[in-house]
């Protein structure tokens, strides 16, 4: 059983955060960094460690794992920014995602996607495209221009430019 919107194989960048596989579709990632200094902005989310220079641009870096109620991550040789395009509304963000190691580019097939798995009415899942199965291990497939909330991206956006 496939996942309802995608229905064409797609290149998927795996990375993790702690012990798992996470994916971005590779449309959206613009380029991976090793880790570099990190410009703290003050009162700013937890989840946002700061900025970085990123050739004259300021942009915004995002610790997932704290997003994710995992620990924050922590700076390791593989420790890298995945720069990453969030589509705002009519606008497009660029923000850097702090990642543990980034894995590999693979592919996938629609019908090696499964859907989030339904938890409960109470967690938001929307973020999750779905369930991707590499070498008997699931990837899940996260949706980049859903992981944080309009408000909060609008916040982080206005907070960088200041």
């Amino acid at each position: 059983m496939s996942v309802a919107g995608i229905t064409e194989t797609v290149q998927y960048l795996t990375f993790k955060l702690g012990d798992e596989v996470f994916a971005f579709d590779v449309a959206k990632v613009r380029e991976i960094l090793e880790l570099t200094t990190i410009t703290k902005v003050p009162q700013t989310p937890d989840f946002m460690r700061g900025v970085i220079n990123l050739r004259g641009s300021v942009v915004p870096v995002i610790d997932l794992r704290l997003t994710f109620g995992m620990e924050c991550t922590e700076k390791t040789v593989n420790t890298c920014i995945i720069v990453v395009e969030v589509d705002l509304s009519c606008e497009s963000i660029i923000m850097g995602v702090l990642a543990d190691s980034v894995q590999e580019v693979v592919e996938m097939e629609p019908d090696h996607i499964e859907p989030p798995p339904q938890l409960g009415t109470k967690l938001n899942i929307e973020f999750i495209k779905g369930m991707g199965k590499v070498d008997d291990d699931f990837v899940m497939i996260l949706d980049i221009d859903k992981v944080f909330s309009s408000d909060e991206l609008i916040d982080i956006q206005g907070r960088t430019i200041q």
